[in-house]
């Protein structure tokens, strides 16, 4: 795996890397340790890889929640069964609306199926489905067979608490308006963790400096959940508390960077990231976590300190000078040539002394750390902040350019490419690799829309495609979308053809 990494690396060109955001599996934790090994190889590690390996947030948050409902209740477990059921059927679905006109249901939104591997699809699963109670209850009266497969379903189940079968539950009573209770009460609980898992997984969010801030609301989150009335739901938190802690709660587990991110937000700085911490892991535990954040990003910034210096040191000869000049200047003007030599290198003296805090003056980090923090608003942007104050921290924004452009979530490339598979078909299985990255990465930017698709509030017009109307406007769109596919991949292999072909 690392040497087929490495290779492409080399063909690309990369051999500087910051940091990789990986799922957290255990395979990735060798990957990456043998990638941090190359990088040191080639001289690129920037302090010795600490900060190299990064966690996906929403892979994360997905093992957090997905075992969870692998137990869960028997009224969430019924919901989902009868939407799979009413889905599998155009005659179902029609027959469904017929009943959510009966009950005057004037909700939008169509039912929707959930993926194994995508808790959030359970929770719109369950959102969805909880406004259409009264159509489910009235859609047992026109089909037994509706009946027939929750009862079998519940017939698979084990024994209840009081020791009477699943069966007999459902038998007597089938989706009752306690279930329905149930169901929404979930939907409440599950409501902040997607949201949460939506923001994470993103590709407009594309600054990490919100990471820790959502690290600290989960937890804040949890904390207030295990005190929840319901016996049911304070379980299911306790579970997940205990997730949390193996993936986030520990602070050894915890890179640094996650806490620097926060720091260079300038509405938090080293106000909120300390508090925040001492709230999580305890005073004692805080404390020297909060020694160890301050040391690292110092010697962060010293690194970029010596970077700019060496930058700043190399001064290219002029193009317009020759020998000839060079010994001219040498005999004629000697006294010029050493003067100006000692005032660049006296400017050079005093840039190196202003940014690494010498002989008494601050660095540019402990002038942002001194300042007061800003106001919190909606239209806070940390990007034109920093572009703004760049003149007054021109080191300390370089370094900022490369800490928030750390991805949290590996989401928004893998969905570049999952349709890999869709490109490369049997009927196009000729095109060569790097027209096919071409092609998929043409696509993701093309469909990087400023107002994405609302599938929610279109399922409706998805579901009339799937009942056989507005056919028409289908077979328009896949032309066009057939035409616009050979047009791209006509025109990038004009473009890749060599040079005199």
């Amino acid at each position: 795996m690392v040497a087929c990494i490495t290779n492409c690396l080399l063909e690309w060109g990369l051999d500087n890397m910051f940091t990789i955001t990986v799922d957290n599996a255990s395979s990735n934790d060798v990957t990456v340790k043998e990638m941090s090994k190359q990088l040191s190889n080639w001289g690129t590690n920037i302090m010795d890889g600490d900060h190299l390996h990064v966690r996906c947030m929403a892979h994360i948050l997905n093992l957090i929640m997905h075992d969870e409902f692998k137990e869960i209740g028997k009224s969430v477990k019924l919901v989902r069964q009868a939407v799979k059921y009413i889905k599998q059927s155009p005659a179902r679905i029609r027959k469904f609306k017929e009943c959510c006109e009966s009950q005057l249901i004037t909700c939008k939104k169509s039912l929707c199926l959930d993926v194994p591997t995508r808790w959030n699809s359970i929770y719109s699963v369950l959102d969805i489905a909880q406004h259409f109670d009264l159509a489910f209850e009235r859609y047992s009266f026109y089909d037994i067979g509706y009946l027939n497969h929750l009862r079998t379903f519940g017939s698979d189940s084990s024994e209840g608490e009081d020791g009477t079968s699943a069966k007999d539950e459902i038998s007597a009573d089938i989706l009752t308006s306690a279930d329905w209770k149930n169901v929404r009460s979930m939907v409440k609980f599950l409501e902040t963790f997607y949201i949460l898992t939506l923001k994470v997984s993103d590709s407009n969010y594309v600054t990490s400096n919100t990471h820790f801030v959502e690290i600290a609301e989960l937890n804040l989150i949890l904390k207030e959940m295990m005190e929840n009335e319901d016996g049911n739901l304070k379980e299911m938190t306790k579970s997940m508390k205990e997730k949390f802690k193996k993936y986030l709660g520990e602070p050894h587990k915890m890179k640094k960077m996650i806490f620097i991110l926060s720091v260079l937000d300038s509405r938090n700085k080293l106000d909120y990231a300390p508090f925040a911490i001492v709230d999580m892991f305890g005073k004692e535990v805080g404390d020297k976590l909060c020694s160890e954040v301050k040391k690292y990003m110092k010697k962060l910034f010293d690194y970029y300190v010596e970077k700019s210096s060496k930058s700043s040191l190399h001064v290219p000869s002029s193009p317009t000078s020759s020998d000839n000049s060079s010994s001219i200047s040498s005999v004629s003007g000697s006294g010029n040539f050493v003067n100006r030599g000692r005032m660049r290198t006296k400017q050079q003296f005093e840039k190196h002394k202003e940014v690494s805090g010498s002989s008494g003056s601050k660095s540019e980090l402990e002038r942002y750390l001194a300042e007061d923090i800003e106001p919190v608003s909606d239209d806070f942007n940390i990007l034109i902040w920093w572009k703004v104050n760049e003149p007054r921290f021109p080191i300390l924004t370089k370094m900022v350019r490369d800490v928030l452009a750390i991805p949290i979530s590996s989401v928004a490339s893998k969905c570049a490419f999952s349709t890999r598979g869709r490109v490369l078909n049997p009927f196009r299985s000729s095109l060569t690799p790097k027209l096919v990255r071409s092609i998929i990465c043409g696509q993701d930017w093309l469909r990087n829309e400023p107002f994405p698709t609302n599938i929610e509030e279109d399922l409706e017009y998805f579901e009339q495609l799937e009942l056989g109307k507005n056919l028409w406007r289908l077979q328009v769109t896949t032309m066009f979308c057939w035409f616009f596919n050979v047009l791209v991949a006509g025109l990038l292999q004009i473009v890749m053809l060599p040079t005199g072909s």
